[in-house]
């Protein structure tokens, strides 16, 4: 059975707690000990001088009145009593006449002289003493208790706020910091889809803000400026590599649209045929590379509008012109930016022929009162473990069985759908096959233009990617 977790900071304050309570317990011990000692010691020397006193008075058969002797008494206690029959002499603490007392007593002659002295005062007087040392032990032990459990909590609410900055820069947010007291940053918002955000980069333009920096000069503040330092150092490099991208893909489509053009005028044949192929190629994956970095930009907004996401789904497989069974279980109104959902379903459908098996089919379903969904179906080998933990990566496309692309349609597709606000998650089916699931929010019909038409001219998909 698996006992349940405890927080740092309860571990911090029962440890504190535990070590006072120690230390608490060891120091009344001696205390009571010491004092203890003391206190007895004084009641045991008066009553050995009683003791020695009587004893003169016996010899000399002188009257023992004022002192409290008594010859052979039957209330002594008989460890006390077998010492004295061995010819020693001792004290210890009895009772006389149902009174706590303090026995002295030694041999004379074949009787045993026993003197006592009143011990219930001294007994008292250590009682009060020892609650006196539990009570300022527990007080003590309370109050460092609670200064442990404060400063726990100190310590674990910086380390709290470290673990959440982490898993903000985990999403994708790498405008976040430990040492920035403004909240969160861009994409707090919706919850991430897998690998981050549209191709595991920030969310959007950087931003130059002055960082208070972590409280305080300890361990805890070391890691937070680290993990502060450590995102720093990745989204420059991040930023970096997406200006280069945009800079390569800007550069590269002007003389490629100029190459395609002279192409045409190449004479008719498979020559001319294997070049455009390849022309063609690169120059979608020179749009790809565009629209990925205009993705990373985080300017990227939707044009929303009310459309049945049954039509709307039919016609993008369709214009993928590919062998696909499309099933539409329901035909539920959604408010989405149709260019959008076109590209990422296309995407998906080109990716599931690609790199799956046949055959491909495309589910459209909205239970009542539930969630409306589209899942892409294929019957290959399924995604890569990889994929499914991290998400799709630019420029990876490398499991085995699933064929190879430049890594961008799923990556585009996760974009997209980021920009939208959906959820898009890949999963393997128990009996094989990818499964690509998007679910997206239900929107009421509007007045006017009929639903899965819009609100106005419906935009031409993208052109698909291939992943």
């Amino acid at each position: 059975m698996r006992r349940p977790a405890v927080s740092l900071r309860w571990k911090i304050a029962l440890t504190v707690t535990a070590v006072c309570c120690a230390v608490a317990a060891v120091l009344g011990a001696l205390v009571h000990n010491a004092v203890a000692r003391q206190t007895v010691g004084q009641v045991r020397k008066e009553a050995r001088a009683d003791l020695d006193t009587a004893l003169d008075l016996f010899e000399y058969g002188t009257s023992r009145e004022g002192i409290n002797s008594v010859l052979d008494p039957p209330d002594i206690p008989e460890p006390l009593r077998q010492l004295v029959r061995k010819g020693d002499r001792g004290s210890m603490v009895g009772t006389y006449r149902g009174q706590p007392v303090m026995w002295a007593a030694a041999p004379a002659g074949d009787h045993v002289m026993a003197v006592w002295t009143r011990y219930g005062t001294t007994q008292r007087s250590l009682e009060k003493f020892d609650t006196a040392i539990l009570g300022s032990a527990v007080l003590a032990a309370t109050a460092v208790a609670l200064a442990g459990l404060f400063l726990a909590q100190r310590i674990s609410r910086r380390l709290v706020a470290t673990a959440a900055v982490a898993r903000r820069i985990t999403a994708g947010d790498l405008d976040a910091r430990v040492g920035d007291a403004a909240g969160p940053g861009p994409g707090a918002g919706p919850g991430p889809v897998p690998g981050g955000g549209p191709a595991g980069g920030p969310r959007g333009p950087s931003r130059d803000r002055p960082s208070r920096g972590p409280a305080g000069h300890d361990e805890v503040a070391a890691v937070a400026a680290a993990l502060d330092s450590m995102a720093g150092s990745l989204q420059s490099r991040l930023q970096a590599e997406q200006r280069f991208t945009a800079d390569v893909a800007h550069e590269l489509r002007t003389p490629l649209t100029g190459i395609l053009a002279s192409a045409e005028l190449l004479p008719e044949g498979r020559p001319k045929e294997m070049i455009n192929d390849r022309l063609r190629a690169l120059h979608r994956l020179t749009e790809d590379l565009l629209e990925i970095s205009r993705l990373d930009s985080g300017t990227e907004h939707a044009d929303l509008a009310p459309y049945g996401l049954g039509t709307l789904v039919e016609r993008s497989v369709r214009a993928t012109g590919l062998d696909t069974e499309v099933r539409i279980a329901a035909d539920p109104v959604v408010e989405t930016d149709r260019r959008r959902l076109d590209r990422i379903v296309a995407n998906l459908v080109i990716n599931a022929h690609r790199h799956g098996g046949p055959p491909v089919v495309v589910t459209v379903d909205a239970p009542p009162g539930g969630t409306p969904t589209v899942e892409v179906r294929d019957h290959g080998p399924g995604y890569p473990d990889e994929l499914l933990h991290h998400g799709p990566q630019r420029f990876r496309t490398d499991a085995p069985g699933r064929g190879k692309g430049h890594g961008l349609g799923l990556t585009i597709a996760v974009g997209q759908a980021t920009v939208l606000g959906i959820g898009l998650r890949f999963t393997n089916a128990p009996d094989g096959g990818a499964r690509a699931l998007l679910r997206l929010p239900p929107s009421e019909p509007a007045p006017g233009p009929a639903a899965g038409h819009g609100a106005r001219p419906p935009d031409r998909p993208g052109p698909p990617a291939p992943p």
